[in-house]
């Protein structure tokens, strides 16, 4: 391992992070309250999902390789219904103008489900470290995960200031954000990408 290896990583982390960050943004941005043990808890699920994935693509690679390159065309389409039905969701309850309790709740079913929509086009970069053996995949992850501990952490911040300013429409703000993320990661790497 050398200098090489750690900066492609922090980069790459960087790079798959960006769609977690939004997602952070959004929460922040419909929870301007939150506390630092719940902002740990989020960016915590964000991390070990783009520390899997990866993990995941390199495991395949290396042994169902056939399969996964099967799947890889529907991974768009995935990331795109899963942000998109959330976003509608909070989009509905900004709209109705419920209370913060239920508008401003981000259950444990949500915040799963924009985990592994914002780390699933991850999946791929297992393709991109094929030639790693199974301790440098697991470095390589792990950098990325720290990467986006640390970006997600922002995102929050970030969204919760904001949050604190748009206060009652912040719901729809964010609905909005994670469908544009969602339709964001379908242009990029969907069908028109491939």
């Amino acid at each position: 391992m050398n200098t090489a290896f750690f900066l492609n990583s922090v980069l790459l982390g960087a790079a798959l992070a960006m769609d977690a960050f939004s997602v952070s943004c959004a929460n922040g941005l419909n929870e301007p309250t939150m506390k630092f043990p719940r902002m740990s808890l989020i960016a915590g699920v964000y991390a070990a999902f783009q520390f899997l994935m990866p993990l995941i693509g390199w495991i395949c690679v290396h042994s169902i390789v056939s399969y996964l390159t099967v799947l890889q065309k529907f991974i768009p389409w995935i990331a795109l219904i899963l942000l998109a039905a959330i976003g509608v969701n909070m989009i509905r309850e900004g709209i109705r103008g419920e209370g913060p309790d239920e508008t401003r709740s981000l259950t444990c079913k949500v915040l799963l489900l924009q985990g592994i929509a914002t780390s699933i086009d991850a999946l791929s970069v297992g393709f991109t470290i094929t030639e790693y053996g199974l301790r440098m995949a697991l470095i390589a992850c792990l950098i990325i995960a720290a990467v986006t501990f640390a970006i997600c952490m922002g995102g929050l911040v970030i969204g919760k200031k904001v949050g604190t300013i748009l206060a009652g429409k912040a719901s729809i703000l964010g609905g909005i954000i994670l469908i544009a993320i969602g339709i964001e990661i379908f242009i990029t790497s969907g069908p028109a990408a491939l």
